[in-house]
Parts: structure tokens; C-alpha cells; sequence
């Protein structure tokens, strides 16, 4: 049983305090997806790092470290690895990006809201298609 919060002696009552909205009164809107997306793709980023350092350290050590490591990147799996860390990275910077637009005081209205949240998730998108297309068509993958 909680104890009765009672004034101090000589102040004024304490108001009822109000009650906070949950989640089930509001609709989801872009850019509380965006943000939480942020938050994931932050995290996902670090583990990413650790396979590019991973990678990174399989080639300074010696050629056969650095095609081991190669070869379980190029499999299925790896590649939908890399490009999921791929698009993780560009979300995450493109999120960045809108979050300085607004430290700096602008978009601040919601069809600039709006448009900044579905210009970050387009973006990334997009720029993630770029990135694979090129490294693909390079690699004799098509």
C-alpha cells in the first residue's frame, strides 16, 4: 500500500499530479518511427563496426585471415549483413543530419516535419541502393 503524499507544514496542498499519456492515446506517426529507428540503427552500428574492424584487422594480418573473412561476408548471409549495416549507417546519418537541421532552429513545422522524416527514410533507402548497385556491378554481380 503507498503511503499518502502529505504536505509540509506550511505550504500550500500538493496538487493531484497529472496523469502522463500512454502510448495507446497516440497514432504513430513517421517521425516517432524515425526516432526510435535511430536509436536501433545506433546500436546496430556499433556491432557493424566490429565486423569492419574484424575485416579491417583480417587484412593487416595476412592474406589468407583477409580472404577467410572475405569469403563469410561474401555468402548470402554476409551480404545481407553488409547491406543492412550499409543502410543502418546512411538511416543513422541522414537522421543525424535532420536532427542538426532542427538544432539549428528550422523545420520545426509538421509538414517540414513531415517531409524530413520520409526525405531520411527515402534517402537512406535510396542511397543504400546506390552504394550495392556500384559495389555489385564491380564485383561481376548482377
Amino acid at each position: 500500500m503507498m503511503a499518502e503524499a502529505k504536505p509540509i507544514a506550511g505550504t500550500r496542498p500538493l496538487a493531484p499530479k497529472p496523469m502522463s499519456p500512454h502510448l495507446s492515446i497516440y497514432r504513430f506517426q513517421i517521425n516517432m518511427i524515425l526516432s526510435i529507428m535511430h536509436r536501433v540503427t545506433g546500436i546496430t552500428n556499433y556491432f557493424g563496426s566490429l565486423i569492419l574492424a574484424i575485416w579491417i584487422a583480417s587484412a593487416a594480418t595476412s592474406e589468407q585471415a583477409f580472404n577467410t573473412v572475405s569469403s563469410y561476408l561474401a555468402t548470402p548471409l554476409g551480404l545481407v549483413i553488409l547491406i543492412g549495416f550499409t543502410w543502418s549507417v546512411m538511416h543513422h546519418m541522414l537522421g543525424g543530419i535532420r536532427h542538426f537541421v532542427w538544432d539549428v532552429g528550422w523545420g520545426f513545422s509538421k509538414p517540414a516535419v513531415k517531409f524530413l522524416s520520409w526525405a531520411t527514410l527515402f534517402g537512406s533507402l535510396t542511397l543504400t541502393a546506390i552504394i550495392w548497385g556500384y559495389a555489385l556491378s564491380h564485383w561481376g554481380i548482377r
